[in-house]
């Protein structure tokens, strides 16, 4: 284990011990929040997680009795805005709403990160998500069981929204297990890979479920699997990658996360009542509807699970990068 892993490891292994003291019952402080609440969001407006907070948000401020500031502050794979909340202080008044990349792939590829992990504490996994395994009619692959074939026939590439994001890494780690290589083909965003494997530029790719879905529907595309543990519920009659009965695919499971996360230090009871105001928010039967629809299941754990959680993955994708030496700026 190299300086930069070991260092990593006490990281989330101090997020765990964080989690787990705010796990506990506690009544939220009375004085807090005596101001608005900001949650930075380091990715542009637009994207899921920017989706999901404005959905909670105005169940949140009529609890809270406080404005939710939502504020995108996006820069370097998310590390700028989550730099941000690191840095902040720990009472309560801001919080980190991301991907589960921020904590669990970032740390793993960046050279300058920005912020130690260890400087935030895991509120709750909010949401989950997977990816859709996707390509041309023309190729001929109707199902997962085609594709290894033909991998292994002759040379294939796939397409991802970019170096580092979860198709990318979901992808190399079915490669790894099917014993299999494709060339990646990486692009700014899944929007223009899904438009080049439409095109025919690239045979296939592994791309976020509401991107390719209007495509699928449509005959554009044909949907092979997802990479979660689940079916999405968007696409019921696909099968989850594992559940393709391939060989060496048993056992797959390539789910992601969006996650809240608070500066380390933050009052246990603060977080317990952030924890609970937004996950009832999450579950309401309306949110809930409109989630589904954009291809995300509700989880809302409690603080420890979600650093177990975030910990477990950060050590299956810190394998993948260091096999495929991927390293960012």
């Amino acid at each position: 284990m190299t300086d930069r892993q070991r260092r990593l490891a006490l990281g989330l292994a101090a997020m765990t011990l964080f989690a787990a003291a705010a796990a506990g019952p506690a009544a939220a402080q009375s004085n807090w929040p005596d101001r608005p609440i900001k949650v930075i969001l380091p990715f542009p407006p637009g994207g899921p997680s920017d989706i999901v907070m404005r959905l909670a948000a105005e169940k949140m401020q009529a609890a809270l009795k406080q404005p939710i500031v939502i504020e995108n502050r996006p820069g370097a794979g998310g590390n700028l805005g989550t730099a941000e909340v690191a840095r902040a202080a720990p009472d309560g008044h801001t919080w980190l709403w991301g991907t589960d990349t921020l904590v669990t792939v970032n740390p793993h590829v960046y050279k300058q990160l920005g912020f130690k992990v260890e400087d935030l504490q895991p509120v709750t996994i909010g949401t989950s998500f997977s990816q859709t395994l996707v390509c041309h009619p023309a190729t001929g692959v109707k199902g997962v069981k085609d594709l290894v074939d033909k991998a292994r026939a002759g040379k294939l590439s796939y397409a991802s929204g970019g170096a580092g994001v979860p198709g990318h890494l979901s992808m190399e780690l079915f490669l790894h297990m099917a014993g299999i290589d494709m060339t990646h083909v990486p692009y700014k965003g899944p929007a223009p890979a899904t438009q080049d494997v439409i095109g025919g530029q690239v045979p296939c790719g592994l791309l976020a479920g509401p991107t390719v879905l209007p495509h699928v529907r449509a005959g554009k595309l044909v949907a092979l699997a997802v990479s979660g543990a689940q079916r999405s519920p968007t696409l019921p009659d696909v099968p989850t990658i594992a559940e393709t009965g391939v060989a060496g695919l048993a056992g797959y499971r390539a789910d992601f996360a969006l996650a809240m996360y608070a500066p380390k230090a933050t009052p246990e009871a603060i977080v317990t009542r952030m924890r609970q105001v937004f996950v009832e928010a999450l579950k309401s039967p309306d949110v809930v509807d409109k989630l589904k629809a954009g291809d995300q299941v509700v989880v809302g754990s409690a603080s420890a699970d979600a650093a177990r959680t975030l910990a477990a993955d950060s050590q299956k994708w810190g394998e993948v990068a260091r096999r495929i030496k991927l390293g960012l700026d």
